[in-house]
């Protein structure tokens, strides 16, 4: 899958790729909590997955001053090849973060769940969430996120101490690099 994607790439940068990478915004999106894994594992991932040359999705990475938000988040789970869930302790409190994956998984992506100082079983979206400022969320809402979470949650995954850090990262890779070939 990788010599698929590298080849597209390469071909990507003829007369048209300006409106080939309109198209494909990303092969991979990286759905995280940000106050757990940003400085960890998301980053060093994102950077490991561009040096493969693939297009990794990372809010902070892949935005300007000016995007729409969703408009943006959304279009790249939809168009991306691979989601990587990155479930971490303050995951579940995060509405972003249960629409992301409720869209991803909406979408039939493959999913590659990553748990970062969780165990799959500590996976429920909370009371708490149903409140966004001062509203609540539509039952539906709340069912389409539980129902992402439990498909996330028999998802074979990868596990990830971050009291390991690089070499937590390392493994990630090595894994990434066999998947992608």
């Amino acid at each position: 899958m990788q010599r698929k994607l590298l080849a597209q790439i390469q071909h990507e940068s003829g007369p048209n790729a300006a409106a080939v990478r309109r198209a494909a915004t990303c092969d991979v999106f990286i759905n995280h909590r940000g106050i757990d894994t940003k400085r960890t594992v998301v980053t060093l991932l994102y950077d490991q997955l561009a040096r493969l040359r693939l297009r990794p999705f990372l809010d902070n990475k892949s935005m300007k001053p000016g995007d729409k938000l969703f408009d943006n988040i959304n279009r790249a789970i939809r168009q991306c090849k691979v989601g990587v869930a990155v479930f971490s302790p303050r995951y579940c409190e995060s509405y972003f973060c249960l629409h992301e994956l409720a869209l991803m998984m909406e979408s039939r992506k493959k999913v590659i769940p990553i748990f970062c100082d969780v165990k799959p079983s500590e996976l429920r979206v909370p009371p708490t969430v149903a409140w966004r400022q001062g509203m609540l969320y539509s039952e539906e809402e709340m069912r389409r996120f539980s129902l992402a979470l439990e498909q996330a949650k028999y998802t074979v995954g990868l596990d990830f101490d971050s009291t390991k850090g690089y070499v937590g990262v390392s493994r990630l890779i090595r894994y990434w690099n066999t998947l992608m070939e």
